[in-house]
């Protein structure tokens, strides 16, 4: 209960809803309650990292398995099929998510997750292998729809910028556990590396199987609720979440929202409120998305073939190398995170975008003139994704806080699946065909074409993207069923 017990019940009358919800999420001061939501929705970065780098790290593992032989075509074909699967997940569990709520999906998409990742360490050739990563994908990209939204619609307006970059940098936790992983499992002293990386993918399926239980407590978004019919259970999730907070005083005279309630949102109106009203959010959200999606998978799924087959790294001693740059990843958007929420959302996304793509271009001439080793190689890349890391997760921080509430999972998928099908499937694919060719100039043009897109994208946001720093989710974008 808050203070003197007075509750502001939400005032109803047939299919309309009035309700301070918002505002009473938005007033309340950071404890406990935030912080096991960042640990049991946040984890699903942990995960994609894992997966990410696991495929990485084990490149080397797989083209020198007995039972699979990969060529490098074979290792980019495996990781844009993971991407694919992430795009057509993201879409079809992003619009179930809309439709059904956060929290069943939590469970669906985890589910599916956890069961094709287990299966990927069962593969015995290329169109098994490609096929379970499709699904690995297709779980990972449902979650991404279905936890982007909940934590918006959970954390404080005046924390939600550094919460949803630190969120999504979490990412590289999951990556250095890999990396360790890759370390043991593929070291001949210890297991056999033929089944060395079976076993290093069954860690995401031990972990999946713990961030079920983690879930368990998990509310549904009161936002979700009251837009959906369901007032009464959403003032019971609210007044329980006050609960956990000591001494909150009273939810008085704060500000409320008129909505009239509905199951779903017709998927018309979803595209007439994209390529209308929100149109300029929409291209800004595209850029970001599509930019980042290039830069990121283009190159760490290749990580572990450049150094291979440029530095003459063996396989089993490319967790070493991904660990600082893992370092590097998450310090990124823990650092300067809090800018965004202070300087502002466009001062921010343009500097990490831009300096981004000019510390790429920079790092990809040095390769490209052979003047670096692999240490210093790996230096640079730390450096680069130091302001990288944060600029993608600005990506989907703009694109989950900019469009309304009634579609925002819908719209973190849409801007997802655009972004990493043009960006990220043929990312890989492409890099995995310039270092097949072991010219280094080659290698340095799909560098320098990454470098120009994470410029643009960055310009893109200077000029039409949207200052949302600690402002509540329904003045950045008014619900498309708000009533005046």
């Amino acid at each position: 209960m808050v203070a003197d017990g007075r509750i502001a019940e939400p005032r109803s009358e047939p299919g309309i809803v009035e309700t301070d919800i918002p505002a009473r999420l938005d007033r309340l001061p950071w404890g406990r309650f935030h912080t096991l939501v960042v640990a049991a929705l946040g984890i699903t970065w942990v995960l994609d990292g894992l997966e990410v780098t696991l495929a990485g790290s084990l490149a080397g593992a797989l083209k020198q398995s007995q039972a699979l032989r990969f060529t490098n075509t074979d290792i980019g074909i495996a990781a844009s099929a993971y991407l694919g699967g992430a795009v057509l997940g993201a879409l079809f569990f992003g619009w179930l998510t809309d439709r059904l709520g956060r929290k069943k999906l939590f469970f669906i998409t985890l589910a599916v997750y956890l069961t094709a990742t287990a299966a990927t360490a069962l593969s015995w050739n290329i169109m098994t292998f490609a096929l379970f990563r499709f699904l690995t994908g297709a779980g990972i990209g449902g979650e991404y729809a279905a936890i982007n939204s909940t934590i918006q619609e959970l954390i404080p307006a005046r924390m939600r910028g550094w919460t949803d970059l630190v969120i999504n940098g979490s990412f590289w936790i999951g990556a250095a556990i890999g990396a360790l992983g890759s370390l043991v499992l593929l070291d001949p002293a210890v297991i056999d590396p033929d089944f060395g990386w079976r076993l290093a993918f069954l860690i995401g399926a031990a972990l999946a199987l713990v961030i079920f239980f983690m879930r368990l407590w998990l509310p549904e978004s009161p936002r979700w609720l009251m837009t959906h019919g369901h007032a009464d259970e959403a003032h019971r999730v609210i007044t329980g979440i006050e609960a956990r907070f000591a001494g909150l005083p009273a939810a008085r005279d704060l500000p409320r929202v008129r909505l009239r309630t509905r199951q779903d949102t017709p998927l018309l109106e979803v595209a007439r409120t994209l390529i209308g009203k929100y149109r300029r959010r929409a291209f800004v959200g595209l850029a970001l998305m599509a930019a980042q999606a290039f830069f990121y998978n283009a190159i760490f799924f290749t990580y572990a073939l450049i150094l291979t087959d440029f530095y003459g790294v063996p396989a089993d001693h490319i967790g070493w190398y991904i660990l600082p740059f893992a370092a590097g990843n998450f310090l990124g958007p823990v650092l300067i995170g809090r800018l965004f929420d202070t300087l502002g959302r466009r001062i921010m996304i343009t500097f990490t975008y831009t300096i981004s793509g000019i510390l790429l271009a920079a790092t990809g001439f040095l390769f490209m003139r052979d003047l670096i080793g692999a240490e210093m190689q790996t230096i640079c890349w730390m450096v680069i994704f130091f302001f990288a890391s944060t600029a993608a997760s600005s990506a989907y921080l703009t694109v989950s806080e900019t469009f309304p509430l009634e579609m925002r999972a819908l719209a973190i998928a849409l801007f997802y699946a655009f972004g990493t099908g043009v960006g990220g499937i043929a990312g890989p694919w492409l890099f995995g065909a310039l270092i097949d060719t072991g010219s280094r100039v080659s290698v340095f043009g799909g560098y320098l074409l990454g470098a120009v897109l994470m410029v643009l994208g960055g310009l893109v946001a200077w000029r039409w993207g949207v200052a949302a720093e600690r402002k509540p989710l329904e003045a950045v974008a008014r619900p498309l069923t708000f009533i005046d």
